[in-house]
């Protein structure tokens, strides 16, 4: 069957089943056609037909077969055979015939799975650059992630701090965040916007929240208007509240952009480890989301899909807050009972906003809510938990803010931290 690379057969998308029967008198066997409708299969007549041919002879019979063929309707005007799905199941009188049909389903299944692994391999093969705006310990983790994955895929890290840059392209390393981790050869920094962008497939937007807005305005004219932005970023603007999601499109002044969030319990030092972690890629595109899915998993990272942007976005934001509030509660030695009773009562209130903004519950208490909240309320590894604990403890936020390398994630809480 003719079907272009490009094109992933939807066996599971609403089949239309038609049966009809005919019976030889001669030799009691009756011939049933399955007609299996696939209103997303690549073809011109998307329609199939399971031929189950047995007998219904009497119990002398001894060579009662069912032949299962999978083949194209006879109307189809390319009729390049499917798959050669034949198999014999010997059955007696009165076995149910659902079990034949469930065997020639499976084989289906299997077939259809050999398109989407052919599909996945074509992602990867037809993408050559990608580009991840900003350097630091996420971003360098994903760049990576990415360069591991093909060796002949350039990927190009956009920063600003030419040390750092000079430290991946000379060392291969992050001299600030790690150090000690080697990059991949194919990773290549630079601090030209052009540079990094000119002819890139995807971009991973890597760079804080707060900075996002000016930082894109600056690159705008070089950004090209179908290129898919991947957004690592979590968190809301300050004054403006506004998500990732409303941010790049604003900025790069393109209300069309492609737009992905990628989210979920993810550590940078764990993914530069390949220790095995899950997350979710959010997009209203679900032909794109499947896309990004392809390009970014792999043996220890696994990729969900998810339509619900909105929902997604604010657990990711909203975590950090509760992060904040659980790490208070170990700094000032409250206990077990408060700290399952705080993060309890986020995620309840976490939730409830986030429906009452069109989010769907099940991505709350999925990986990009409840699993980033159990990851960075509870693990030493989260900063904005060990904000949370220094200040329980008594430090000054200002005293913390500044012995810290990293930036925290939502700096819109600044203003009321300060006044603990």
């Amino acid at each position: 069957m003719a079907a272009s690379n490009s094109i992933e057969p939807r066996l599971f998308l609403n089949p239309i089943f038609t049966t009809s029967t005919t019976t030889n008198s001669s030799t009691s066997l009756h011939i049933q056609n399955f007609k299996l409708k696939l209103p997303h299969f690549p073809t011109k007549n998307p329609t199939l037909v399971f031929t189950l041919n047995s007998s219904s002879g009497s119990a002398t019979t001894n060579n009662n077969n069912d032949n299962t063929i999978i083949t194209p309707y006879p109307d189809d005007p390319d009729p390049e055979p499917v798959s050669a799905v034949s198999s014999e199941i010997r059955t007696r009188d009165g076995r149910d015939r659902r079990k034949i049909v469930k065997v020639a389903w499976e084989k289906l299944v299997r077939w259809s799975r050999t398109w989407r692994s052919k599909a996945k391999t074509d992602i990867l093969e037809r993408t050559n650059k990608v580009v991840v705006l900003g350097g630091g310990s996420f971003g360098t983790a994903m760049a990576a992630h990415v360069a591991n994955k093909k060796s002949q895929l350039k990927v190009y890290m956009l920063m600003r701090d030419p040390a750092v840059c000079q430290s991946i392209n000379e060392k291969h390393c992050n001299c600030r965040y790690f150090p000690e981790q080697k990059l991949p050869e194919n990773v290549i920094a630079t601090t030209d916007a052009k540079t990094a962008l000119l002819g890139a497939d995807y971009c991973l937007h890597a760079m804080p929240v707060q900075f996002s807005s000016s930082f894109l305005e600056g690159i705008s004219d070089y950004v090209d208007p179908g290129l898919p932005f991947i957004s690592l970023s979590k968190g809301l603007e300050l004054n403006t509240l506004r998500m990732m999601s409303q941010i790049i499109p604003q900025a790069l002044r393109n209300p069309r952009q492609p737009f992905i969030a990628l989210s979920g319990p993810s550590f940078a030092l764990e993914l530069m480890n390949k220790l095995p972690t899950a997350m979710v890629v959010a997009s209203k595109d679900r032909k794109l989301a499947n896309a990004v899915q392809q390009l970014l998993a792999s043996k220890h990272l696994r990729i969900s899909t998810s339509s619900d942007v909105t929902g997604v976005e604010i657990a990711g934001a909203l975590k950090n807050v509760l992060a904040i509030a659980a790490g208070i509660v170990v700094g000032m030695n409250l206990g077990n009972n408060s700290m399952a009773a705080l993060v309890a009562q986020g995620c309840s209130e976490i939730r409830w906003l986030a429906t009452k903004m069109g989010a769907k519950p099940a991505t709350i208490t999925g990986l990009s809510g409840t699993g980033d909240i159990m990851l960075t309320c509870f693990v030493n590894l989260s900063r904005n938990r060990t904000v949370g604990v220094r200040l329980g403890s008594g430090e000054k936020l200002d005293d913390i803010l500044s012995s810290m390398n990293q930036v925290l994630v939502n700096p819109s809480m600044q203003p009321l931290l300060g006044k603990l």
